[in-house]
């Protein structure tokens, strides 16, 4: 890799898993704020939605934001207002306002994600891409780990408010470094082609079906991370018995293995030229015969297992929902593009966890975990509609937005596939 992009994916590793840790240190503390305030399971499950409602809210405008004032400056400005609101959820008074501060620490962190792909986007070449941006996807992994040890700690010695006013100290540290340490964009005839047009293409995406059927791949397979991360801790807790910091320490098998699998997935996107079926279609799968297993399980142990085993497979289908898009479109548009299929799986983020609650409340954390399985059903029917290679999807395009450059009039060689 460049210097100048593995540069950038450090820097956004440490980002991006700063986001995870304060966006999932409320699922440990999730039972003794149900305790403080009284919740049932669905309102519990309201609460982790709410983030999700805005957060999935911001993604398109989050692309659209990044291509006007460029994805650096939206992401030191996101990362100062979701360190703000992680530090205001300590000081909730009430059900409600922690429901408001929820929504807005999620549209804080909403700005990120689109302006994190367009920021990389600029500071690497096509042929990397993927396998850049999978490094960089690992950290949600570290970052759910070190959410579980560190929210585990503070919780086995403070209260949950001290819990959320000490992680709120860490995105301003981030902000600082990125502003100091990031290096300026790679040139663009290394990069790829940046329009004229820009502004006009990045609306008409998204008119297109084709990179809809993307975020539609994304909303399955966050339908499964999140009814995993949102519950798992809580379910360990009530229905087998286990103290809140071990809770947390038996997801460190399945991030580690996230982790690894999101590179690996990232790597083969960039080596299959795309291709997301080859990556998706073994791995949903199987996945998909796991969660009808998971919650069978007579041990803790064997429950370990098998989330690991579900977690390994789920990571891998991580960069195959962006791989096409981010192999064929312009620098410049990717962080658009990211922002539709993103928006799809936060979708999932808002429907999941409170529909999981819900499926508790009136059946069984069993009956819950199974429904889990529709989502890997849903990116298997998916991935058979979206087109595979870049030639394909930008056939697709053409016809909704003539000024995004097709194989023939791409000026740069290196955004399209070399042939096998």
């Amino acid at each position: 890799m460049h210097r100048t992009t593995r540069t950038t994916a450090v820097l956004l590793f440490v980002a991006w898993a700063v986001d995870y840790i304060d966006r999932q240190v409320i699922n440990l503390a999730l039972p003794s704020i149900g305790e403080t305030f009284g919740l049932t399971h669905g309102e519990r499950g309201l609460i982790l939605s709410a983030f999700f409602v805005t957060y999935a809210l911001t993604q398109i405008p989050a692309g659209l934001i990044a291509v006007r004032f460029g994805g650096l400056r939206v992401i030191c400005v996101s990362l100062v207002l979701w360190s703000l609101f992680t530090g205001l959820t300590a000081v909730a008074w009430s059900f409600a306002a922690l429901l408001v501060f929820r929504c807005l620490f999620g549209l804080a962190q909403g700005l990120f994600p689109a302006a994190a792909i367009d920021t990389l986007s600029r500071r690497s070449i096509p042929d990397q891409r993927l396998t850049a941006n999978g490094w960089i996807q690992s950290s949600n992994a570290v970052g759910g780990l070190l959410a579980a040890v560190l929210g585990g700690l503070l919780l086995s010695h403070f209260d949950w408010r001290v819990m959320f006013a000490a992680v709120s100290v860490l995105g301003l540290v981030v902000v600082v470094a990125v502003r100091r340490r990031m290096p300026g964009p790679l040139p663009a005839e290394q990069t790829g082609p940046l329009l004229e047009r820009t502004g006009h293409a990045a609306s008409t995406l998204l008119k297109s079906p084709v990179i809809w059927g993307f975020a539609v791949m994304f909303f399955a397979y966050d339908t499964v991370v999140w009814g995993l991360n949102s519950w798992s801790a809580s379910y360990l807790m009530e229905e087998r018995g286990l103290r809140v910091a071990d809770a947390g320490l038996v997801s460190l098998g399945p991030t580690i293995l996230a982790a690894v699998t999101a590179v690996v997935g990232g790597r083969l996107s960039d080596r299959f030229e795309g291709r997301p079926r080859r990556i998706i279609l073994p791995a949903m799968s199987a996945a998909a015969v796991l969660l009808v297993v998971l919650p069978l399980t007579t041990s803790v142990a064997g429950f370990v297992v098998v989330a690991t085993l579900v977690s390994g497979l789920i990571g891998l289908c991580y960069m195959p929902c962006f791989s096409v898009p981010l192999r064929s479109l312009p620098p410049r548009l990717t962080g658009a593009a990211s922002g539709i299929i993103l928006f799809g799986g936060q979708l999932a983020g808002i429907v999941v966890p409170a529909f999981f609650g819900q499926v508790v409340d009136a059946w069984s954390y069993r009956v819950a975990f199974w429904s889990l399985a529709l989502g890997p059903a849903l990116a298997v029917i998916a991935v058979f509609l979206v087109p595979q290679t870049t030639p394909r999807f930008l056939a697709r395009l053409r016809g909704v937005a003539d000024d995004i450059p097709t194989k023939e009039d791409d000026s740069d060689a290196s955004t399209a596939p070399r042939s096998a």
